[in-house]
């Protein structure tokens, strides 16, 4: 087991750390089904931000599909593997604060794999508000939410689970719940536990 000196997911430097020594047991190491389902599924190319992208599998796989995608993540290391994790398609991930960044045209998706569920609770709200901010009236929020609703269900992390009530709690408010089933393709740290979601902004 690697050891680590910064135990604050809210910092750059606690996964720089992790991906400098691969330490990375929440990538999956490809495109999970229910993306490609919902690639298939889409009408036309969708303008589409990934917030904290690990190593950025996603991204090409949305690139290559002729999708326009941005990958942002605030750990260079991060960056700097999925650079090298996904070569030419690298140039659709770069180094950006998900609170700070503006697209330079407006989205028609954020993905969500694995960002919610990696900062502490007290960051869920200003997560929630800056999705709906990001996002026009119409567009889409989709991809992956780690829930626990058992009553001894643990607050450590990450990844940080919350209950499916207070999740939607907090969404209600801004999206529209257009879909959602069980994940059958989970890694280890996630299985049982992870739904495929699609928001829809109000």
């Amino acid at each position: 087991m690697a050891e680590f000196l910064n135990r604050d997911p809210r910092n750059p430097q606690f996964w720089d750390e992790r991906f400098e020594k691969n330490f990375t047991p929440w990538d999956k190491g490809n495109v999970p089904a229910d993306l490609q389902a919902f690639l298939q599924a889409a009408s036309q190319p969708m303008n589409t931000l990934i917030p904290g992208c690990g190593n950025g599998y996603e991204a090409a796989f949305l690139a290559q599909a002729g999708w326009p995608v941005v990958a942002i993540d605030f750990s260079p290391a991060a960056v700097r593997s999925a650079q090298a994790a996904i070569g030419e398609w690298g140039k659709h991930v770069i180094e950006a604060d998900f609170f700070a960044y503006t697209p330079a045209q407006p989205l028609d998706l954020i993905y969500e794999r694995a960002f919610f569920c990696a900062l502490p609770a007290a960051m869920r709200a200003d997560i929630v508000q800056r999705w709906a901010t990001l996002l026009p009236a119409g567009a889409l929020l989709a991809g992956y939410f780690f829930f626990d609703d058992a009553p001894d269900a643990s607050l450590k992390g990450p990844p940080f689970t919350i209950r499916s009530t207070a999740f939607r709690a907090l969404m209600l408010p801004y999206f529209d719940l257009l879909e959602e089933r069980a994940v059958s393709d989970s890694i280890p740290v996630f299985a049982g536990k992870e739904r495929w979601q699609v928001w829809r902004r109000l």
